[in-house]
């Protein structure tokens, strides 16, 4: 396996040719990714060729609704799964609240969710707020101290009345990537769903769904290159089994059963161009022959070797310097590149605002995991300092971060 060439990954982001954002380096990644070129390009073919309602006769609807079945192929073939059980939606958090009005219908009073308290809220509230129909929410905490997720306490919290577990692929602000497989048959083993979050795993290459065997997996496209659209893939005998939330007359099309409005269509076609991106990754790093799990792993490697070289020195310096709580582990190859932390002494949004004023863009705040900046015993109204990575960060990129940071503080 070849290194990440650099020079060619980041020669398909416009976003580093547009001359307004020169001098300027993103470090909120985890919050919305550059879209690719390949995206961009095939977005605004669709507006300008096929911009009219899909799937009728018509030349350019039927063009239009070809076009957004292959985007559905293409990323499903990525994930490994068939096309039929991917849906698309406007957002994580829409999508996980749709489908916790279909397990509000399913369960019974008595019945056990359970959550994490780690997780980015579209993971939490919507599950939570079950408690309201009878169903007992039962809460995996976080070690106060590290923010880590421990297995043993969830597998105190399993019983005979659980029924659903939802939990994340990978933290927001901890950075820990999880065991999803491992996870899933622990809940499968006690009769349960499992229900992941993968919005802030997928950034740094899409992950094999069967080989991870959850019930549920949902992540956010504009993370991931793409346009500003969630997605998730739920195994086909639990959408039979789980009301329908559409219309009525819907309710036998597995692809109209969780999607209550019809998602942007100009943006599933563009979903297409994620694939081209990974597709053109591949290829020019000598896996373009492999099989799909082949090359999956491959591009995964490729991102995450990149992500953690660079990644390794701005932990290092967060670790040495003694007014800085680093949230999570000092080892980048431990972790996703998503480095969330403290300064003794400075707030979080202070300390955004003047690396912006040296071109950085870091974010601040709780990141939408409120419960778990509580847990550590942080101010949520300050929150923390985030910068956050993915594969077309530079390693200049960081020194520069590393350095402002030092002057910042």
């Amino acid at each position: 396996m070849t290194d990440l060439d650099l020079d060619f990954v980041r020669a398909h982001f416009p976003a580093f040719r547009e001359s307004s954002l020169r001098g300027f380096a993103h470090f909120e990644n985890a919050g919305g990714s550059y879209a690719c070129r390949q995206v961009v390009e095939r977005l605004e073919r669709f507006y300008r060729e096929t911009g009219v309602q899909p799937y009728y006769p018509s030349a350019p609807s039927r063009r239009g609704g070809e076009l957004m079945d292959e985007a559905r192929a293409r990323l499903a073939r990525w994930l490994g799964v068939e096309a039929e059980e991917l849906h698309f939606g406007p957002s994580t958090s829409a999508n996980t609240y749709v489908l916790a009005q279909a397990l509000r219908q399913r369960l019974e009073a008595g019945d056990e969710v359970i959550v994490t308290n780690q997780d980015h809220e579209a993971n939490v509230g919507a599950w939570a707020r079950l408690a309201e129909a009878g169903i007992v929410v039962r809460e995996w905490q976080v070690d106060p101290s590290s923010g880590e997720l421990r297995r043993h306490d969830l597998e105190t919290l399993l019983s005979r009345r659980t029924r659903a577990v939802a939990f994340t692929h990978c933290s927001n602000v901890v950075g820990s990537v999880h065991p999803v497989r491992e996870l899933a048959d622990l809940v499968h083993e006690a009769g349960a769903w499992a229900i992941v979050d993968g919005v802030a795993f997928c950034p740094h290459g899409l992950p094999d769904l069967a080989e991870l065997g959850a019930d549920v997996y949902l992540f956010s496209l504009y993370k991931v290159y793409g346009p500003h659209l969630g997605v998730f893939h739920m195994r086909p005998d639990l959408n039979a089994e789980l009301p329908n939330q559409g219309h009525f007359f819907n309710a036998d099309k597995t692809l109209a059963r969780f999607t209550p409005a019809g998602p942007d269509h100009p943006q599933i076609a563009a979903t297409a161009g994620v694939a081209d991106y990974l597709d053109a990754v591949a290829v020019h790093h000598g896996l373009g022959e492999s099989g799909m799990t082949e090359r999956r792993a491959g591009v995964r490697q490729l991102f995450r070797q990149h992500e953690a070289r660079i990644l390794q020195p701005l932990l290092d310096f967060l670790t040495a310097h003694p007014r800085v709580r680093l949230i999570g582990s000092a080892v980048a190859a431990e972790r996703a590149p998503t480095v969330a932390f403290t300064v003794e002494g400075s707030r979080p949004h202070d300390l955004a605002a003047r690396l912006a004023e040296s071109g950085l863009g870091l974010g601040a705040g709780h990141f939408y995991a409120y419960r778990l900046i509580q847990a550590l015993g942080i101010d949520v109204a300050q929150g923390v300092l985030r910068a956050s990575l993915v594969h077309y960060t530079s390693e200049p990129e960081v020194v520069r971060l590393i350095q402002a940071l030092g002057a910042a503080f």
